[in-house]
């Protein structure tokens, strides 16, 4: 029901109002929004792939991310103590890896194969949270689904899936460890923190690549597009579309990330996918959709909304995922 004054109750049901209409739909469109921007970011990201390489991409997005987590934070340094650092620590390893296996993926079997699966990351952690035998089903479904997506046959790029997969658990070991960060630093001084140590492990390649003179022309615009449209642009959508909607259609709609990153994959790479690839994304974006519909079912009205595996606070700047 809403909480908006200007809704009005008829025979006991809610009549949205015409504002809340439209907040609404507006944070659908900044959802969509920032869904485009990321892939296509990403996509940018890997037109410069055979000229540094994918490290060198990584490195320049993670700059980007830093810069605008930084200045949005502002995090007191000064403060921190090693409880407090070690799991921001261990954040920035996670980021570093879950990032670099993603673009090395994408490199090797595609935009959209390699998002779909470090998809089932977030997918596995909802699932697990739930401690339900039932929802089993939908890990065999994930399963069959990735099946399907990959395919196998003696042309498969096995150390494309493996690195996939990698960045899946990387994007889940991301969540478990943001959780606890939010619970010892305040508001996104974790985030900040964090997404700065991965750009530290980073400089060394960052700073080969600049004295190689390899960051010059088109490279260097697709690394930057890649930094404002994967990571500046989404994140700042996120915040704004979470005042608009519910956490339960923000976490929906980052379902259709495999999707939007299929139709990237053909828009600005050329990567079109098969029919089975098709089908195996459908199947992993409609079991994250069951899941978060079943977990929103079971909570009595009262209790508060679950915390969301992919809001700006989860989601990976670079992904982003």
């Amino acid at each position: 029901m809403s909480t908006d004054p200007g809704a009005v109750a008829v025979s006991g049901a809610a009549t949205v109002a015409p504002s809340d209409t439209r907040a609404t739909a507006g944070g659908v469109a900044l959802m969509l929004t920032g869904g485009l921007s990321n892939q296509i970011g990403a996509g940018l990201g890997a037109h410069a792939f055979a000229a540094v390489g994918p490290a060198a991409v990584v490195a320049v997005r993670q700059v980007v991310a830093a810069a605008v987590l930084l200045a949005i934070a502002r995090p007191q340094v000064r403060a921190l103590r090693w409880p407090q650092w070690r799991p921001v620590l261990l954040l920035a390893i996670t980021v570093s890896t879950m990032n670099l296996t993603l673009y090395l993926a994408i490199d090797r079997i595609g935009l959209g194969l390699a998002v779909s699966l470090e998809f089932l990351g977030p997918l596995l952690v909802a699932m697990f949270a739930s401690r339900r035998r039932a929802d089993l089903i939908f890990v065999v479904i994930a399963g069959a689904g990735v099946y399907i997506l990959v395919w196998p046959s003696p042309s498969t790029d096995y150390l494309g899936v493996g690195l996939g997969l990698i960045a899946a658990a990387g994007w889940a070991s991301y969540i478990v460890l943001n959780r606890v960060v939010g619970t010892r630093l305040p508001g996104l001084d974790g985030a900040a923190l964090a997404t700065t140590g991965a750009t530290l492990i980073y400089l060394p390649v960052l700073v080969l690549t600049i004295s190689a003179g390899k960051l010059t022309g088109s490279t260097l615009w697709f690394t930057i597009g890649a930094g404002v449209l994967a990571s500046a642009v989404p994140y700042a959508v996120d915040l704004l579309a979470l005042r608009r909607v519910p956490t339960g259609l923000f976490a929906i709609f980052t379902s259709f990330n495999p999707v939007g990153a299929a139709i990237a994959g053909m828009v600005v790479l050329g990567q079109f996918l098969g029919l089975h690839e098709w089908l195996g994304i459908a199947l992993i974006s409609g079991t994250n959709i069951a899941v978060i519909a079943r977990s929103r079912g079971r909570r009595p009205p009262s209790d508060p909304a679950p915390e969301q595996t992919d809001s700006p606070m989860t989601r990976p700047v670079v992904t982003t995922p």
